[in-house]
């Protein structure tokens, strides 16, 4: 149709009232289709493990004068170095969350069975109700799939037991994790900061758990020169 076909049709359509009908029709075809993927169970396209920095997350509950219990939890005995904050369904653009409300009640057996992971019971309960309803999977698998996850990312070894203080770029983080694990690329990491500190690495992995390029992810990552890692200590 040409220009002027065109604009005649909506100056006769918006006349009779029916243009803004017609634009709010496609409109809603658009959100219904949407709608239709958006929360529903196991409908999404690759997985964020995230794995926050454990020493920054102490020392910002600190500087708040948090000390609820799963503060006490992560931050008060066994030194953490990075620790498992979640397995989080993501669609190429945005992602899914709390997909069943109520979520299925979370056995407690399997939360105990994660404190190695993810040091602090809130932090798994509310994994599950935000993020695992969204996999489409029992709450053990789900669980499962983060324990494998997890083991397959091998985390370097200069940042396992960092005693001192380390500014770092986040480039210098990314390439730590790349040069350790055969098959991950830049393009499948993004790390994050919280004021000047290190927050999280996330890697992006397939339903299958192979790493993955996410444009999206690391066009969210912290752009600062410069992080600060607090060293690893017990509280």
């Amino acid at each position: 149709m040409s220009g002027f076909r065109l604009g005649w049709t909506r100056r006769i359509l918006a006349a009779t009232g029916l243009y803004a009908a017609v634009i709010a029709i496609g409109a809603a075809g658009t959100a219904s289709a949407q709608d239709r993927r958006q929360n529903a169970p196991g409908e999404f396209d690759f997985y964020v493990l995230s794995l926050s920095w454990s020493p920054s997350f102490c020392e910002e509950a600190a500087e708040r004068g948090n000390s609820g219990r799963s503060q006490r939890a992560q931050c008060g005995g066994r030194p953490f170095s990075f620790v498992v904050h979640g397995l989080w369904p993501q669609y190429e653009r945005g992602f899914p969350n709390y997909c069943e409300r109520p979520a299925p009640r979370l056995d407690r057996n399997i939360m105990t069975s994660m404190l190695d992971l993810m040091p602090a019971p809130g932090l798994i309960f509310n994994e599950w109700d935000k993020h695992g309803t969204c996999s489409g999977l029992s709450p053990r698998a789900y669980f499962e799939s983060i324990r494998k996850a997890r083991a397959a990312v091998k985390i370097p070894p200069e940042f396992i037991e960092l005693s001192d203080p380390k500014m770092i770029s986040p480039a210098e983080i990314e390439d730590a994790f790349v040069k350790v694990n055969p098959g991950l690329s830049n393009a499948a990491i993004a790390v994050t900061c919280n004021r000047s500190r290190l927050s999280e690495v996330r890697i992006c992995m397939s339903k299958d758990l192979q790493f993955r390029a996410c444009d999206e992810i690391d066009r969210r990552a912290c752009r600062r020169d410069q992080v600060l890692m607090p060293p690893v200590r017990g509280g």
